[in-house]
């Protein structure tokens, strides 16, 4: 193995705490919402779901890079995370079924990223302190400089960002025979949301984040969804104007991750952001209708007002984080509408909960 010579690059978190690494090929700068994924598997799966997009991504697994990837685990086009940040990187790969390199995946997407760092306190500085913006740079000279830029890098609270990770145009995905046809806004949607649709007998078309409902309802579905995505729920007028009129019509309907949110809002539930948000893959979580625990993937940053949802008449709170007791899923009670915080197609993790694919199914079916 050929010895590398690598860069020197750091770490600079908005409260000025520095953390420093080596780089991995690229030099240069990228900022971010820094934070943090426990899942010991499924790098590529990460860094291409459209609900990082903005963020420095920060693994806990000691080793980053070892399987490789490929090109059929990709949760969307392109990386969608602003940058990497790990403990030890590796360049070669040994899965037989791989494609190419992590490395090569990073360059092909023009990604910065940097290893050696130790991650443990970094992790650790982020739980205590909450996340932040970050930025992370081969520029370990010109920390002054990068501290002014990062002072003016937005806040992810109040930031929307579904804009830039929606499909542009109206696109269709599926056996157009198929039995069911679902409507899906694409405010980040993964592409396992879409196959698990599909497996089940599913023709869905996927519309970008600011279509009307009258858009959707042109294409004459059974039923509707509304994706997972990054940034802050709350801008999201257009969404949530498009939830209202569906569950006004009472018309089949499910949410995942930020689709959850953006029904909360529309019920007129407010959301927050959290300390440092949920992302891993072995989130526990019970299911308060069949008293089931469920290990569910998550990857979200904000969450709906526990106190407002349980005073609210005609929502049902059906699933809660087991971890800190917020709220993981709801449904309305008088109308046919249900959606969680959390990610049934888990890829990567487990399958406890791709039910909830079942019983979107089933309520299209009853209607």
């Amino acid at each position: 193995m050929k010895y590398q010579k690598r860069k020197k690059a750091l770490i600079l978190l908005a409260d000025g705490t520095i953390f420093h690494g080596k780089s991995i090929g690229k030099e240069g700068t990228a900022f971010g919402e820094v934070c943090f994924n426990t899942g010991t598997t499924g790098y590529q799966e990460i860094f291409t779901d459209p609900s990082y997009y903005g963020q420095l991504m920060v693994t806990t697994n000691a080793h980053i890079g070892n399987y490789g990837t490929k090109a059929d685990e990709s949760e969307s086009d392109a990386i969608k995370i602003s940058g990497l940040i790990c403990k030890n990187f590796s360049f070669h790969y040994s899965r037989p079924d791989g494609d190419k390199s992590l490395e090569e995946f990073l360059d092909d997407n023009n990604l910065l990223a940097i290893s050696d760092v130790d991650t443990r306190a970094l992790v650790s500085h982020i739980r205590d302190h909450g996340a932040m913006n970050a930025v992370i740079s081969t520029e370990v000279e010109n920390v002054e400089g990068l501290k002014k830029q990062l002072s003016e890098v937005p806040s992810m609270e109040g930031l929307e960002l579904a804009s830039q990770v929606s499909t542009k145009e109206p696109y269709c995905y599926g056996d157009e025979n198929a039995t069911y046809k679902i409507a899906a806004l694409d405010i980040g949607i993964k592409k396992n949301i879409l196959r698990n649709l599909s497996k089940r007998d599913a023709y869905i078309k996927v519309f970008p984040y600011n279509s009307k409902f009258e858009d959707l309802e042109a294409f004459k579905p059974d039923g509707y969804f509304l994706s997972n995505g990054p940034g802050d729920p709350e801008p999201l007028l257009e969404a949530q104007a498009v939830a209202k009129e569906i569950i006004k019509r009472d018309l089949p309907l499910f949410g995942i991750c930020l689709g959850y949110q953006v029904i909360a809002l529309a019920n007129g539930i407010s959301t927050y952001k959290m300390h440092n948000g949920h992302r891993g893959i072995n989130h526990p979580v019970k299911n308060l209708l069949t008293t089931k625990g469920e290990i569910t993937s998550q990857n979200h940053g904000f969450a709906i007002n526990r106190e407002e949802t349980e005073n609210h008449p005609d929502i049902e709170i059906t699933h809660v984080h087991l971890n800190d007791h917020t709220v993981a899923g709801i449904k309305l009670k008088n109308k046919n509408c249900f959606s969680v915080q959390y990610h049934p197609e888990a890829s990567p993790g487990p399958n406890d909960s791709v039910y909830l694919f079942d019983q979107f199914i089933q309520n299209m079916k009853k209607n």
